[in-house]
């Protein structure tokens, strides 16, 4: 007998009260047994109120969940903390995705048992169109490229907001970001940790009239560059310092050889400073070398550990 999983679909929303009841009624209607949890990350506007009633109109089973604590990556992780589901949904409130996909991606995990599906705006070429923010699909290309390079992946929507995941993931997530950032978080965490990622193509539409984005070009570009920074450090941290010893190194040279030019010649230095600059730089180079050596050791070790850790929580799930 066949068993159907809990489906949660989990909407984190702020201050989204134009969209949230069409949101939760386009959803119900495609799938009237799951539950709905909305989480209200410090809204000033209606869209708690809103989301209720139209829990009570559907008469579906569905939540509000508050969280004080600005940021999406807040509201996700108090909703994969405290709600137990077989398949979680995480879906925008702002009613660009559509619920005529959510089938297909359901299907890879339920079905295909993969661990996280991506929606993928990419592919139908729809979402390069209608993005208002030039300086922000630019800089979400740098760090798909980036990611793509370093892990050998083939992802085309690193940050899409819309997913599908399996119990297995959800409760093995340790997250850390507090924002928007958290999707870029997930697909990190899923391609370090050799968890079985897809993405599948989607139609995406623009915001309603009247809606605003809560993204911010200049902020998120700063945030777009930090996250780059982040990955090299984090998740690459031998090939991060590695170049930072190169770097080091031939700044050393480039200081340094005319100070050994000019000994071999005369066996006297006279460009003292340039000598001592250039050592320093040497020294600098072999310490950047080595300190990547010894946190690539520390990033196997944890990787090992938390081998282990699933291999514990498959055993008693």
């Amino acid at each position: 007998m066949n068993i159907k999983p809990k489906i949660a679909i989990i909407v984190p929303a702020y201050n989204e009260e134009m969209t949230i009841s069409k949101v939760i009624e386009n959803f119900y209607n495609k799938y009237p047994d799951a539950f709905y949890y909305v989480v209200d990350n410090n809204s000033t506007d209606k869209t708690s109120l809103y989301a209720k009633k139209t829990f009570d109109r559907l008469n579906c089973k569905g939540e509000i969940i508050f969280e004080s604590k600005q940021g999406k990556g807040n509201a996700i992780k108090n909703a994969f903390m405290n709600i137990d589901a077989d398949v979680y949904v995480m879906v925008d409130a702002d009613l660009t995705y559509s619920e005529n996909d959510l089938e297909r991606m359901l299907k890879m995990v339920v079905d295909d048992k993969y661990d996280i599906c991506v929606g993928d705006r990419h592919s139908d070429k729809v979402y390069k169109k209608i993005n208002k923010r030039k300086f922000h699909g630019f800089g979400n290309s740098l760090v798909r490229i980036l990611v793509n390079i370093l892990f050998k992946s083939k992802l085309r929507d690193i940050m899409s907001g819309y997913r599908v995941f399996n119990k297995f993931f959800v409760k093995n997530f340790p997250i850390m970001s507090k924002g928007f950032e958290i999707e870029t978080e997930m697909t990190l965490h899923s391609l370090d940790k050799n968890f079985k990622i897809i993405e599948v193509p989607i139609s995406y539409r623009d915001r309603p009239e009247g809606s605003y984005s809560k993204l911010n070009t200049f902020l998120d570009g700063f945030k777009v560059i930090r996250t780059i920074f982040m990955i090299f450090k984090d998740y690459k941290p031998f090939l991060f310092f590695s170049f930072l010893s190169f770097l080091s190194l031939i700044f050393g040279l480039l200081v340094g050889m005319p100070v050994i030019i000019e000994f071999i010649n005369t066996q006297y230095i006279t460009k003292v400073p340039s000598a001592i600059l250039a050592s320093g730089l040497m020294i600098i180079s072999i310490l950047f070398f080595g300190i990547g050596l010894i946190l690539d050791s520390f990033i196997k070790i944890h990787k090992y550990n938390y081998q282990l850790k699933l291999l514990e929580f498959k055993r008693f799930h």
